[in-house]
């Protein structure tokens, strides 16, 4: 059985774009490859990175830490458990899978996703909005929520997100997926926001912005250049956040939504 430590990593990434130039600096320095006899001390890594100890206190802040202490804890107990990457392509695709498993344990806010779960479960109508391969994301979510009775529909086109205001409302759940906060994913859900109806934003990026375009601001896992699928698929982290998803729902009215199902896999299975 996999085990997972929290790790600061994840979250540091998550806010990198709401960072000062200073804290951006620090940010860099604990993304990037530390030594393991460097002291990481708050006295000396302020002289280090020419930056105050006050701007260190801040930036563990914005992390989430009570201040640096805290957040440097966190920091090497994670390192403890990290391995260095071999040059061989299983090893490296396979390290790459157990890095966004654990980045995706470290940002799990559970009661959250059971929040969004009640979402789901009272909403009359689900709309989950995606484009490229959060599209392709957005359409598993709703082949996988339909087998359980959702009344659901993807739309991965961005004339259609925006031509679907006239058919959201008050009764509606709208769903947002972008790895990369598109601006367009992110102003359609926005606009349903608008129109009265229950929003949720899945995305790799956090800031003040971001969670007041919507209700619910889920973060996902990020490895740089994810969403170019350079070697591993940027559907991953979502499809991790899915399946939770997905887990919590069938468990709600369970023996109705297993008779769905049986239902559901009855009139696909050829005569």
């Amino acid at each position: 059985m996999l085990s997972f430590e929290k790790k600061v990593a994840p979250m540091i990434e998550s806010i990198y774009d709401t960072l000062t130039p200073i804290e951006k600096t620090i940010a860099k320095y604990f993304l990037g490859v530390i030594p393991e006899n460097e002291s990481l001390s708050a006295q000396e890594v302020s002289k280090r990175l020419f930056v105050s100890i006050p701007s260190l206190t801040r930036f563990a802040q914005k992390c989430g830490y009570k201040g640096y202490r805290q957040f440097i804890y966190d920091y090497q107990k994670g390192k403890q458990e990290e391995t260095n990457l071999h040059n061989d392509l299983t090893k490296i695709v396979l390290d790459d899978y157990a890095d966004l498993l654990t980045k995706s344990f470290s940002l799990i806010n559970e009661a959250q996703l059971i929040h969004v779960c009640d979402m789901l479960s009272k909403a009359k109508r689900v709309y989950i909005y995606g484009q490229g391969s959060s599209g392709l994301a957005a359409l598993e979510m709703k082949f996988r929520f339909m087998r359980l009775g959702m009344i659901c529909e993807a739309i991965t086109d961005l004339h259609t997100m925006l031509m679907n205001r006239v058919l959201v409302d008050e009764d509606c759940l709208v769903i947002g997926i972008t790895v990369s906060a598109n601006e367009s994913v992110v102003n359609a859900v926005n606009i349903a926001k608008l129109q009265g109806a229950k929003t949720v934003l899945i995305t790799s990026k956090k800031s003040e912005e971001l969670q007041q375009d919507c209700d619910e601001l889920v973060l996902i896992a990020m490895k740089n250049a994810l969403e170019q699928g350079t070697t591993i698929t940027p559907q991953f982290p979502v499809l991790v956040i899915v399946d939770i998803l997905y887990s919590y729902y069938k468990e709600i009215d369970k023996e109705r939504k297993r008779s769905i199902f049986s239902n559901t896999l009855h009139a696909i299975q050829p005569e």
